[in-house]
């Protein structure tokens, strides 16, 4: 189990670009995977998306990444041509001496001259920073994978033992299901004996349709069988290395529904409050399961 919050950090420098990449994840119930790259750069933001897919299933995911060039003289983008420039703003104010008029050249005559702001091609560029992009990102995946690795066990934990809590519960619940029966017979004859209309005998028809009728009603083997099923898929979850989050939540609305069907079939106050208990502790669950991958 993974959970869909985390952060991971990677840097590299290689073949004369340096990259930084950060990435954090929060809760989602979808995968959506949000990439911020220099504008020069974005041609390698669909191969920077998929390997982030291929390392997680879901959550809102921020991959942030900024590349420069090591030569100080050189931006991510492009360089002046420094010797071409001066060559430039010599032979200008010659011409403006020969000419005999004001020799007004400024930074932007200059960088506005063919040749003097040189433009990398961007594809050329993003080949060049490939390796060092690749290298920031797989350290800092490696990074978010492991903290949400580490706070998956934590809610693994904490969902084991609130589905131990529930399994006790339903234990006692199927104990205390034969009993419903039985008291219901008594109760029975106590409120006819009541109404002045004499004791039944426990083998009596009337009496014992309308206890049969009452035993099928109240049921709930089927509903006690069924949420030890589901109390067993989660074993199996626990012990999945795949994303096991979407399976959860859908296994928790089924337990839900299970429990409903208990507490309406049952009028019995000690399967009552087990149904209370049991709900506290599903509700528990389904938060903790919210924040799995």
């Amino acid at each position: 189990m993974k959970s869909m919050t985390g952060y991971g950090r990677g840097q590299s420098s290689l073949n004369g670009f340096q990259a930084s990449c950060e990435i954090s994840s929060v809760n989602r119930k979808q995968s959506e995977i949000t990439v911020s790259l220099p504008r020069e750069l974005e041609s390698v933001e669909t191969r920077v998306r998929n390997e982030v897919a291929r390392c997680t299933a879901r959550g809102r995911i921020t991959v942030k990444i900024l590349v420069q060039s090591e030569d100080a003289k050189t931006s991510a983008r492009s360089h002046l041509n420094f010797r071409l420039a001066k060559v430039y703003a010599e032979g200008l104010k010659e011409l403006a001496h020969e000419l005999k008029i004001p020799a007004e050249i400024t930074l932007d005559t200059l960088v506005r001259i063919p040749g003097v702001l040189q433009v990398q091609d961007s594809s050329e560029m993003a080949e060049k920073a490939l390796p060092a992009i690749d290298a920031s990102l797989q350290e800092a995946l490696k990074g978010l994978v492991k903290m949400r690795t580490s706070e998956g066990q934590h809610l693994a934990k904490d969902l084991k033992a609130r589905v131990s809590l529930m399994r006790k519960a339903v234990a006692r619940v199927r104990k205390a299901a034969p009993g419903m029966v039985v008291k219901y017979r008594d109760a029975l004859r106590q409120r006819i004996l009541d109404a002045g209309l004499g004791l039944p005998s426990e083998t009596d028809e009337r009496l014992l349709k309308e206890v049969v009728y009452f035993a099928d009603r109240s049921d709930i083997s089927e509903e006690l069988t069924r949420l030890e099923s589901h109390f067993k898929q989660f074993d199996e979850c626990a012990l999945s290395e795949e994303p096991v989050g979407r399976t959860l939540d859908f296994l928790a609305q089924e337990i839900n529904r299970e429990i409903n069907t208990i507490g309406s079939k049952s009028s019995e106050s000690t399967i009552t409050k087990e149904v209370v208990g049991l709900k506290a502790e599903l509700e528990k669950f389904r938060e903790q399961v919210q924040n799995l991958e």
